[in-house]
Formats: structure tokens, sequence, C-alpha cells
């Protein structure tokens, strides 16, 4: 996917395809390639997807925060000249989506997300991150998924690599707090933007009930479930992820 990205100013994204944009946010740990499925599938079905990589250690110090990340993704959309958008975000970047809609209505058509931080998150427990430690890395990268498997050598070096850098690691860090202090359940209630949550059942970072917990709170959502899957559903089960959401998508006509 590497190959694909463009670089415009101080951003670099991915963009395949024409017709409604769908810009889609990564989480914390997670790379582009997460969604691999939704860009082979949505671009062949009258969307543009745009995946712009989120600064999340090139900012100082200072500036990196939730609400830091959701002003960088109004500069995206305003310097592509999008009027609106439908903002797709998977765990620490469904939470930059909630910011930004909260932020900028305006610009937000729709709302989708998926194993999302920003009511509660257990990302790697207590004891994480523990540097230099593989094995123990492994088995969190492996705790993501329903099936360990999914969390290949290629992922679980990613993360260990992420925690060995000490300024990775102090900004991810950083990042995490400022997830916490970003409690949306005061904010949710106010938000009437069309909100689909798409939720793995045997989710362990963000538990179903905190699924059900969006559903209560935004006025406008509708919540479906992927059985056997964990905290990226559309990396464990692209192509029924693909459906949910696209069907979603054709009946509210967006």
């Amino acid at each position: 996917m590497k190959n694909h990205l463009k670089q415009e100013g101080k951003f670099t994204y991915l963009e395949e395809g024409e017709g409604t944009p769908i810009v889609i946010l990564h989480g914390l740990m997670g790379g582009l390639s997460n969604f691999d499925g939704v860009v082979e599938y949505f671009p062949a079905n009258g969307y543009k997807v745009l995946i712009p990589e989120l600064p999340l250690y090139s900012m100082s110090l200072l500036k990196t925060s939730v609400a830091t990340f959701a002003k960088y993704l109004k500069e995206f959309i305003e310097m592509k000249g999008f009027k609106e958008v439908i903002l797709l975000g998977n765990s620490l970047g469904g939470h930059i989506a909630l910011v930004a809609t909260k932020l900028y209505p305006h610009l937000v058509k729709a709302l989708v997300i998926t194993g999302s931080s920003g009511l509660y998150e257990n990302a790697m427990g207590e004891s994480y991150p523990r540097r230099g430690d593989y094995e123990f890395i492994k088995k969190k990268a492996q705790n993501v998924f329903y099936d360990p498997g999914v969390a290949t050598k290629e992922i679980v070096d990613e993360v260990y690599e992420t925690v060995g850098d000490r300024n990775k690691l102090v900004k991810t860090l950083a990042i995490a707090k400022s997830a916490i202090r970003h409690n949306m359940a005061k904010d949710l209630p106010k938000m009437l933007t069309p909100t689909c949550i798409i939720w793995g059942k045997n989710d362990n970072v963000t538990p179903p009930e905190v699924a059900e917990d969006f559903d209560r709170l935004l006025p406008d959502s509708d919540l479906y479930w992927i059985d056997k899957c964990g905290h990226a559903a559309m990396m464990e089960h692209p192509e029924h992820f693909n459906k949910l959401l696209h069907s979603w998508l054709k009946e509210r006509n967006f």
C-alpha cells in the first residue's frame, strides 16, 4: 500500500476510487493496511476512499492529543475541498472521528465507528508497555483479535518496534492519556450525525457493553454485531464488515 501514498503539503494519504468520500482513521497501533478490505471493496461500489496518515509520532508532545488530531483531520478534509465526508474510524481513529464530528459537524455526513475508544478502553493493561519483551507484546497483539492468528509476525514486529522506540513510546502514552481525558459520554447525546456502530462480540479492548453505551447515548445510531470477532472487525471479517457498512450506507442514502 505504501506505493500508492500521495503527498500534498503536510499530508500523506492513500486515495482510491471516485464518488462520495469515505475518510478512514487508523488506530494507535494500526497501520493503513488494516483497512485493505475496505479499500478493495468501496471504490468498486461508487465511493472514494481516503486514509490520511495521522501524525501520531511527529507532533510535538504538547500538541499530541485527540483534539489536535481531529483538527488535523479537519485541515485534511478542507485541503481536499470536500464539503462533507463519511468518517470511518477504528479504535483511537474512532475516537478522533467522534471528536471531529463534535467539533466540526458540518463536515461530517455520517460517522462509522468500530472498536472505538471514547467511553472506555482496556488498551494494554497496567503493565503495558514492557519494552524488550517480545513474547509479552505478541500476546497483547494477539489479544486484540478473536483469532490470534490474525496477529501476523509483521503486525507483532510493528508493535514491538513502536514500544521499543522511546520517542514513540512517550507519544503513545501521551495519546492514551489524552484519550482517557477526552471522554465523550456528555457529548454524545448532543451529536445528531447518523452513526453506524459495527462491533466485534468478542472485543477484549473495548468490550461489547461499550458499543451498547455508544448506541444508547448517540441520538441517531444503528448497532451491528460481528460474532467471533475482536477489536478490529474490518481486519478479522472484512467481507461481513463491508456488507454491513454498505447496506447501512444504502439504507441511509449516503
